[in-house]
């Protein structure tokens, strides 16, 4: 793969025309996207030419102020968004669970895919009867071309950049079944962004840090090298026997802090923001959350 035309991405709907979706790239580089719409800053962005972060094009010279966020990837892009269980050192011994021989691997559909904030990150009826919401902050690796059978020397050459994500799960229905798809599908149950970040700005994950934060407070905290599996290991691990397409969304795990391991337990409501900051480069995905009516 050839490099990377661009540091930061983000797909958004312009302040100049509502029913528009642009690609482009941040003007101020150290800007965070997510934090700044949030607060109702202006963010100006460099319009590319390309109608996907998978085939961006060049910058056009023209720029726009974000009206609204988009997750960098749509539905169709993604496809089935897979996804690795029990990943972080911390975690699994938060969980008093041993450490994996291999990558637990649990997928999510392309439905389960959201927005930033201003979307509302849905809390589904099943998951309010017994208030079992959950947040999960983690890493999520987009593939930039077809991976097959590929070797954990060759795997970082699929990978077109970084982003954050929420794993929002309904931590009843995970517990009351042997498979995790169904307890952490749910429609909108995977926002990402609000930045994609080229892996030629971060030419080493691992020297990442991730935090979670519910309403401010933080309570997930740790670096991304406290991984088990690292990010080679775990592309090669999926693509063996299986074709993982341009634009396959792998989100790596998240770390200790989740609420269903904390005393007292800590669940998402009505109302509740979460915001995943992930630094540097990537910055911070903000979701606020709203119940299924």
């Amino acid at each position: 793969m050839a490099a990377a035309s661009f540091t930061r991405l983000v797909r958004f709907v312009p302040k100049s025309g509502p029913s528009r979706i642009l690609i482009g790239q941040p003007v101020k580089p150290d800007v965070d996207v997510g934090l700044a719409v949030r607060r109702g800053e202006d963010v100006a962005v460099s319009v590319f030419s390309g109608d996907s972060v998978l085939s961006a094009g060049t910058a056009t010279g023209a720029t726009e102020t974000i009206d609204r966020i988009l997750s960098p990837l749509t539905q169709n892009e993604v496809g089935t968004i897979r996804c690795i269980g029990l990943n972080y050192k911390e975690h699994a011994a938060e969980a008093k669970m041993a450490i994996p021989d291999t990558p637990t691997l649990f997928c999510k559909p392309s439905t389960s895919l959201a927005d930033p904030w201003p979307a509302p990150t849905v809390l589904p009826k099943i998951t309010q009867v017994d208030d079992c919401g959950d947040y999960e902050s983690e890493l999520a690796v987009v593939l930039g071309k077809t991976a097959k059978n590929v070797s954990e020397a060759d795997a970082m050459d699929y990978v077109l950049g970084y982003t954050a994500c929420n794993d929002v799960s309904s931590r009843s229905s995970q517990f009351s079944q042997s498979q995790w798809c169904f307890s952490k599908g749910f429609d909108g149950a995977c926002p990402i962004g609000p930045t994609l970040v080229s892996k030629d700005l971060i030419q080493d994950p691992s020297k990442l840090r991730l935090r979670g934060l519910k309403n401010g407070e933080v309570l997930q905290d740790c670096g991304i090298d406290d991984l088990i599996f690292s990010i080679p290991k775990i592309i090669s691990f999926l693509s063996q026997g299986t074709t993982l397409p341009a634009g396959t969304l792998i989100i790596t795990g998240t770390p200790a802090g989740v609420g269903v391991g904390r005393t007292p337990k800590v669940t998402l409501r009505d109302g509740d923001e979460f915001a995943v900051e992930i630094l540097p480069h990537v910055g911070t995905l903000v979701n606020v959350f709203k119940n299924e009516e």
